[in-house]
C-alpha cells in the first residue's frame, strides 16, 4: 500500500484496543471503542457530549431502579459516592466541643478507665492544650505494653512456688507510669478543613492512619476526622458491637414539652415538634439547635436561662459550660399575667361614729381647716 494510507498504520492494524488516551483540554479522553455505551445512551436520550459523572448522576435520577439494574442500596452507594466528590472535612469532621483527648502525662491507669468511658480505639494525645496536639494512643498499643509488662520470666523454686496463670502477673504493671514514657504514642495526620474528603480517604489508606486532627491557618484545632467518619459518607453509619443504642435526641414530655440535646439538628426538631417551630434567619445558617439558640440570642446562654422563641415557644438551659449548651427543654411560651393597678385605699377615722361622713363632706375650698385634713391636730 502507498505510504500515507490510514489503513497501513501500526494503530489501526492492530485495532482501536492500542489506541493511547488523549489529553484534550485538561480531560483524558479514552479510544472511541471503549466509550461505545455512553455514546449509546447519550444518542437515545439526547443529551450532549459531557462527564461520564454527569451521565451517571443523570441515569441514577432519571430512571427507576429496575431499568438501571441497580438494587435501591446500589443506587444510594452510587449517589453517595458522586457527591463525595464534592465533600469537605469540615463537612465530616466532629467538632472540637466533642473530641475526647488526653494529655501526655496522663497514668497508664487512669488511661485504662478513660478507653473504657470513652468507647473509642483511638484518642488524641496532646501536650498542654488541644492546639498542642503530640499523637494518638490506640488501644491496641495499650494492650500490648500491658502485657509485655505483665509477661512472667522463667520462675525459679525459691522465689515461687506456683506460675501465674497464662504467664502474666499484673501486678508487675506499673499503672502510674505516664503515657508519655510508655512509647506507645503514634503519629497523626493534619488536615486543613477545605481538603477534600476523598483526598483524604486516600492519603489515610496509603500512610495507614485512621486519624486525622483537622486544623485552621492558625494552627489552632478545628475537629477530629477518622477514617470511619468518610467511609460513613458512602456507605450510611457503622454501628459496632460497642456502640450503646443512643436515646432519641429529642423527646416529648408529659406536660407536652421537649427535652432535646443541643445538638440536634433543626429538620429532627421540626420533625418531633412540628412545623409551627419556625427558626427564621436565625436558623438558616446553622444546623443544630445548639447553634440556632447562640445565633438567636447572639451569645452564649447560660444554664437556667430561659430564652423566648421562636414563635409561641420558649427555650430553657438545662445544662451548659463555658464553651456550648448541651440539654435544652422546649415548650410552650407561658403568659404571664399582667400586673394590675392597686387601687387607692380610703382612709379611715381611728374614732368610731360619723368620721366618713366628716370626711366626705369636708370643704374642698378649705383644705386646712382644723379636723378636715389626715396633717391636722
Amino acid at each position: 500500500m502507498p505510504d500515507g494510507d490510514p489503513a497501513q498504520t501500526p494503530d489501526t492494524a492492530h485495532g482501536q484496543a492500542n489506541l493511547p488516551a488523549v489529553v484534550h483540554q485538561g480531560e483524558l479522553l479514552r479510544p472511541a471503542g471503549e466509550n461505545w455505551l455512553i455514546r449509546a445512551i447519550r444518542s437515545l436520550f439526547g443529551w450532549k457530549p459531557g462527564s461520564v459523572r454527569d451521565d451517571l448522576q443523570v441515569v441514577l435520577d432519571a430512571s427507576p431502579p429496575d431499568d438501571t439494574g441497580f438494587s435501591a442500596i446500589e443506587r444510594t452507594m452510587l449517589r453517595n459516592i458522586l457527591s463525595l466528590h464534592e465533600r469537605r472535612i469540615a463537612d465530616v469532621m466532629v467538632h472540637r466541643a466533642d473530641i475526647v483527648a488526653v494529655k501526655q502525662d496522663i497514668t497508664v491507669g487512669e488511661l485504662m478507665s478513660l478507653f473504657e468511658s470513652a468507647a473509642h480505639s483511638r484518642l488524641v494525645v496532646y501536650n498542654e492544650t488541644l492546639d498542642d496536639p503530640v499523637g494518638i494512643v490506640h488501644i491496641r498499643d495499650l494492650l500490648a505494653f500491658m502485657t509485655a509488662r505483665a509477661r512472667d520470666e522463667v520462675p525459679s523454686k525459691a522465689k515461687r512456688k506456683k506460675p501465674s496463670p497464662a504467664g502474666l502477673d499484673l501486678r508487675a504493671i506499673d499503672l502510674k507510669q505516664p503515657l508519655v514514657d510508655s512509647g506507645i504514642i503514634r503519629k497523626l495526620l493534619y488536615v486543613p478543613p477545605s481538603m477534600r474528603a476523598i483526598d483524604l480517604l486516600a492519603q489515610m489508606q496509603a500512610a495507614r492512619i485512621h486519624l486525622a486532627l483537622v486544623v485552621d491557618e492558625y494552627g489552632g484545632t478545628d475537629g477530629l476526622v477518622s477514617i470511619e467518619d468518610i467511609v460513613e459518607q458512602i456507605v450510611g453509619e457503622i454501628d459496632d458491637e460497642h456502640d450503646s443504642a443512643e436515646p432519641p435526641s429529642i423527646v416529648r414530655q408529659a406536660d407536652n414539652s421537649f427535652i432535646a440535646d443541643a445538638r440536634a439538628s433543626l429538620e429532627d426538631v421540626r420533625s418531633v415538634i412540628g412545623e409551627e417551630f419556625v427558626t427564621g434567619e436565625a436558623g438558616e445558617e446553622v444546623e443544630t439547635l445548639g447553634g440556632y439558640l447562640v445565633t438567636h440570642v447572639g451569645r452564649l446562654p447560660v444554664r437556667g436561662e430561659v430564652i423566648s422563641g421562636p414563635g409561641n415557644f420558649e427555650i430553657e438551659v438545662l445544662d451548659a459550660d463555658p464553651r456550648r449548651v448541651k440539654r435544652l427543654r422546649i415548650g410552650i411560651r407561658k403568659e404571664r399575667p399582667v400586673a394590675r393597678p392597686r387601687e387607692p385605699r380610703r382612709r379611715e377615722s381611728p374614732t368610731d361614729g360619723a368620721s366618713p361622713q366628716t370626711n366626705d363632706n369636708a370643704n374642698p375650698a378649705n383644705p386646712a381647716a382644723p379636723g378636715e385634713g389626715a396633717g391636722s391636730s
